[in-house]
């Protein structure tokens, strides 16, 4: 696959459909049924956000890496299988919404045709790599008007609720400053030899000079997407080890900044 730029493929992708199609929910369709979906990232993340809507129909299952679409298959045997999510889009006609569970880097290429064609979309966050990227995507569902969401799990939850209920109550009072602090940066644990053992992220600060096997299961060229050219190397895959680098996600503020910054910045509104 040629590897594509970011710019390129977004202005390409948003002039493909210039007219996007009413999604089915909206077509009179009776509200009681249930909803065709197509699952864009079916392992790590993907495989909690499967759990999540089993109670619908999943007709498409996409991975780059086969060991999530195997595992997936194994509860959706009647489940379309692909690799490459530019692919989930040539059968529109089968899904009314996509769920996108990639890793940060091709969050926006995997929503945005998804956008495009009217369906709706359920992203895990964060929503994009960078700005840009969420302008355009926020432009794409303001002219579809589709149901989206980012998922934030911890958002969702009972206990982040509370608080904002507790804090927007006047429960402790006027808060006139809040500090966020996050402890995790990189892996678990607090030196290499302990991360080591326990088989965890080890910190490495230097871009690898070498490259290692890429895994028979994973299409590496698929996972790079609109990333720049790298060689395979344990520290990048899998999830969420991708997040350290800025090639494929933003650090520790996107992966946790998005949960812990979230509370306060809801509640204080």
């Amino acid at each position: 696959m040629n590897q594509f730029t970011r710019r390129h493929f977004l202005r390409q992708t948003a002039a493909a459909s210039a007219v996007a199609l009413a999604p089915a929910i909206v077509r009179g369709r009776n509200l009681n049924d249930k909803l065709n979906l197509a699952i864009i990232g079916a392992g790590g993340r993907g495989a909690a956000n499967l759990k999540g809507v089993a109670s619908e129909n999943i007709v498409i299952l996409c991975d780059v890496n086969e060991e999530g679409i195997n595992a997936a298959a194994q509860k959706y045997p009647n489940a379309r299988k692909l690799t490459d999510f530019r692919k989930v889009y040539d059968h529109a006609k089968e899904f009314d919404a996509v769920v996108v569970s990639t890793a940060e880097h091709t969050h926006a290429f995997a929503t945005l045709p998804a956008l495009q064609l009217g369906k709706h979309v359920y992203c895990e966050k964060p929503l994009t790599h960078n700005i840009w990227e969420a302008r355009v995507i926020r432009e794409a569902a303001a002219k579809t008007k589709v149901a989206t969401q980012m998922g934030t799990q911890i958002h969702a939850g009972d206990n982040y609720r509370r608080v904002v209920e507790l804090i927007q109550s006047g429960a402790i009072g006027a808060v006139t400053e809040a500090h966020v602090w996050v402890g995790r940066a990189w892996g678990r644990h607090t030196n290499e030899a302990e991360s080591k053992e326990a088989k965890d992220i080890v910190f490495v600060q230097e871009r690898p000079a070498k490259a290692d096997p890429v895994p028979a299961t994973l299409n590496w060229d698929l996972w790079l997407g609109p990333a720049p050219k790298r060689d395979f190397n344990n520290v990048y895959f899998p999830g969420p080890k991708w997040y350290r680098w800025w090639d494929f996600g933003n650090g520790t503020m996107s992966d946790l900044g998005s949960h812990w910054i979230d509370l306060p910045f809801w509640a204080l509104k």
